[in-house]
């Protein structure tokens, strides 16, 4: 069954913002499942959202590959006009919907570029062309990614490893190639978070950072990959929740029309969709009304409102808005129309030789095949296997305490991460709690929410001897130290958690480490190294997810 997309003029004025707007949704199919109940609604809520106000689509998050593509069906089964349906996948569908290729981030490619560029480039065009097709199989059509941000700043909370390098250079390079990898299949891109958010200290999800940088510097390091992504033809560009004061002294990035319509629709000359990030986060939410906050978003440019607080009255806001004369109404048929071409391309088939389109709405799509055929396939996981171990750090000493306690009957494997409940790709039978077991380590499992750990360390600060005359020689432990820390949105910190300072220290200093294996970012192995005794072997790895904590552990225990 097909339907003819509807001229502009004949929606009514609430449908035409409703078009702008993506609301969350989770990816699970009952409402006894959603995990963030501010930010999901319930089925019927989104079913309104969808069939009765007309929002123009969904971003979703959790859930299976599988799952997912009855959602999508679903969602597309609610909609009149078809859904511009997206995920934040920037290492690829399996990094938020169990089953499908999980990459490592971004920076890994970055790694494996200081060797060989044009490695890196091949690993960049595959990971966009897998993202991108595992994507169009369980009904996504819009990939949030890639990355463009050039992250040189290593306490960087949001950004950080899910950048693809710290030049603009390669930034440049490798997210030109990953766009054309991804646009070997029908989805839509976006380029984020303009005009740039590498540099920066503060997680916008929880407040707004200032990029303090000239025009200059912004235009040598920041906007040139921008440029990179619009002359590769990006679908779309998200906007960055920072202030910038050599652009905007008054407005974020994301409600300045300098920055927006200026900056990026003019002086960038792009006129593909322009998308707020989520106007949920700190940065905007803490500071401006949920509904005066959609109004200045399309003030600036917007053409896509991401996630409003309150969808029905961010519509009513900007219809508002354009009935008091704040708004003209072309500029929202401006957006519109800016959408339908955009839907067009992953929601159009041609019919009549070519000469006419029409919407495809709905074609059940084939779960079962899709999911054998497409997600997964071994091709896809020997790539990431390559680009895991081609992006791996790796010590070991040929006499390493490692192999000196091998027969050791006390042996523990120590993991400490930010927040157990939080830490995806860690469960009873991840490589990294299963694989230790089976070799007879102890498994322990420790967090920020964990009591610290020995009082007369902190008592008497890394004194291994006072410490050791206040413990009994029994809680002497050889230890395998497995940190699990990169940057995390919403969580605000780029590195290390002072959990995991402390059990360093005390295990160095009481001479318990016999390896350290760090699944994240780089820039925590740097604060390590200078103290890490040198017959400690170490290994470090981008990926936090399984098939990483099993290359590393298979390294150590080789």
């Amino acid at each position: 069954m097909t339907s003819l997309l509807p001229d502009i003029e004949a929606l009514s004025l609430a449908e035409q913002v409703a078009q702008m707007v993506v609301v969350r949704a989770s990816g699970y199919l009952f409402d006894h499942q959603i995990q963030y109940p501010v930010w999901e609604p319930t089925a019927a809520k989104l079913q309104h959202l969808i069939q009765d106000l007309g929002v123009g689509g969904v971003i979703l998050l959790g859930g299976s590959a599988g799952e997912l593509a009855l959602r999508t069906q679903q969602l597309q089964d609610w909609a009149t006009i078809p859904l511009l349906i997206a995920a934040d996948v920037e290492e690829g569908v399996g990094q938020r919907f169990a089953g499908a290729t999980w990459f490592p981030p971004p920076m890994a490619l970055a790694a494996v570029a200081q060797n060989s560029p044009d490695r890196a480039e091949y690993y960049a065009e595959q990971l966009g062309a897998i993202t991108a097709q595992e994507a169009r199989a369980i009904g996504l059509n819009w990939v949030l990614a890639p990355i463009v941000d050039v992250n040189n700043n290593s306490a960087n909370p949001v950004i950080n490893v899910r950048a693809f390098g710290e030049t603009s250079a390669r930034v440049s390079q490798l997210i030109t190639a990953f766009l054309h990898g991804a646009q070997q299949h029908s989805v839509l891109t976006a380029a984020k978070h303009f005009p740039g958010h590498g540099d920066t200290a503060v997680d916008s999800h929880l407040e707004l950072p200032i990029l303090p940088h000239s025009l200059e510097r912004l235009a040598q390091v920041e906007i040139p990959p921008f440029k990179a992504a619009i002359a590769a033809g990006v679908d779309a560009v998200m906007s960055a929740h920072l202030q910038i004061p050599a652009l905007d002294p008054e407005l974020p990035a994301t409600l300045s029309p300098r920055i927006l319509t200026q900056e990026l629709r003019q002086g960038l000359d792009f006129d593909g969709l322009i998308v707020t990030d989520a106007l949920v986060m700190g940065a905007i939410a803490n500071r401006y009304g949920a509904n005066e906050a959609v109004v200045l978003a399309v003030e600036a440019g917007a053409d896509i409102l991401l996630m409003p607080l309150d969808p029905e009255g961010a519509i009513q806001a900007v219809c508002e808005a354009v009935e008091r004369g704040r708004l003209a109404a072309d500029r929202i048929q401006a957006s519109v129309e800016r959408i339908w071409r955009t839907k067009y391309k992953v929601c159009a088939v041609v019919e009549d030789g070519g000469t006419s389109h029409a919407w495809e709405t709905r074609a059940s799509i084939e779960v079962e095949a899709q999911m054998t055929t497409q997600l997964a396939q071994p091709q896809a996981q020997a790539l990431v296997d390559s680009l895991l171990r081609d992006s791996m750090q790796i010590h070991y000493p040929e006499h390493s305490r490692l192999t000196q306690a091998r027969w050791s009957q006390h042996r523990r494997s120590l993991v400490i991460l930010d927040d157990v409940l939080a830490c995806e790709g860690l469960g009873r039978q991840s490589p990294a709690i299963a694989l230790p077991q089976s070799l007879g380590y102890q498994v322990q499992l420790v967090d920020r929410y964990t009591p610290t750990i020995a009082a007369g360390f902190h008592a008497f600060g890394s004194n291994a001897l006072e410490l050791n005359t206040l413990e009994s020689q029994q809680h002497w432990q050889p230890t395998l130290l497995q940190l699990f820390i990169r940057g995390n949105p919403f969580r605000g910190s780029a590195g290390l958690t002072q959990t995991a300072i402390d059990w360093f220290h005390y295990l160095v200093e009481t001479d318990q480490l016999l390896a350290l294996v760090l699944y994240g970012s780089p820039y925590v192995l740097d604060q390590f190294l200078p103290t890490l005794p040198t017959d400690v072997p170490y290994v470090f790895t981008y990926g936090q997810m399984p098939q990483a904590q099993a290359i590393a552990l298979e390294i150590l225990s080789a």
